[in-house]
């Protein structure tokens, strides 16, 4: 086991929790505001390093790169919307279960079989959802809703990012949904666009650049070792967001609640693990 690739996952995870304690921060801001400043930062990032490489700048994969964006960008303003609205652990723990539905995507488009002991590990995360729900009144059916939503097109950008990932740079991938997300949440925001003084866009600086150095971070982690040990680490982000939003937003958590987060992290990771095990022993025959 590498300690390097550990590391740098675990401050991929420390990194996105702090972009969604400012977009927490920043409520009172119309989502679609949000979007476009983190989008904006990030882009300029993307773009400055995707211009040194070799590769074209646009990309190769047109199609599965567009669609990546496309719904990367839903996807992520729900899940700010959902942040903005109820504490900050149940929309993280909502998210989580984008594993979930890649796992169906997988079986559906790809061919790929799912184990019954699999269907039990997604049981359990289901089943931590709905505790979730059930006993935190803050977190309604819309919202519930919103955030499922949020996870299943999560889901689909990642399918789209598997279908590009021999033909694109990882850093294309990224800066498509920026491509996208720049100049339509920025024409859709004008209407509703709120006036903020330097602290707001030093948050909104703050999201974009974590947000990115955190996607790097994670990509190399993934690609340096094993996702089986470095994926459950992901989901310590839960434990901070349950922390933070407990000690900094006054968030208190039903010990039901906490029991649906922890079951929710515990199917995810199990199915996780459970099929990285299976494929290496797969390949070993």
């Amino acid at each position: 086991m590498k300690w390097g690739p550990i590391i740098q996952m675990f401050f991929s995870v420390v990194l996105f929790t702090l972009a969604n304690v400012c977009v927490k921060e920043l409520s009172f801001l119309p989502t679609t505001q949000l979007v476009f400043m983190r989008s904006l930062v990030s882009l300029v990032l993307c773009a400055i390093y995707v211009s040194r490489l070799k590769s074209p700048f646009f990309g190769v994969n047109k199609k599965w790169l567009l669609i990546r964006g496309f719904f990367g960008m839903i996807a992520l303003s729900l899940f700010f919307y959902t942040i903005q609205n109820i504490p900050l652990a149940s929309a993280t723990t909502i998210q989580y279960l984008s594993p979930v539905f890649t796992v169906i995507l997988a079986m559906l488009f790809l061919g790929q079989k799912v184990r019954k002991i699999q269907w039990l590990f997604l049981a359990i995360a289901m089943l931590g959802i709905v505790l979730v729900k059930g006993f935190d009144p803050r977190v309604s059916i819309t919202f519930l809703a919103i955030g499922t939503l949020s996870a299943f097109l999560a889901a689909v950008a990642y399918f789209a990012t598997m279908k590009c990932k021999t033909t694109d740079h990882p850093v294309t991938i990224v800066m498509y949904f920026h491509v996208i997300a720049t100049p339509v949440m920025g024409g859709v925001s004008i209407g509703s666009w709120e006036a903020i003084g330097a602290y707001e866009w030093g948050l909104g600086i703050i999201i974009g650049v974590f947000s990115v150095l955190a996607q790097v971070l994670m990509a190399m982690a993934i690609l340096r070792e094993d996702a089986a040990i470095i994926t459950p680490i992901k989901y310590i982000g839960a434990i901070f967001a349950v922390s933070i939003g407990y000690f900094y937003f006054n968030e208190a958590l039903s010990p039901l609640s906490l029991l649906g987060i922890a079951l929710v992290i515990t199917g995810v990771t199990l199915n996780t693990l459970n099929k990285r095990l299976f494929d290496k022993k797969n390949i070993g025959r």
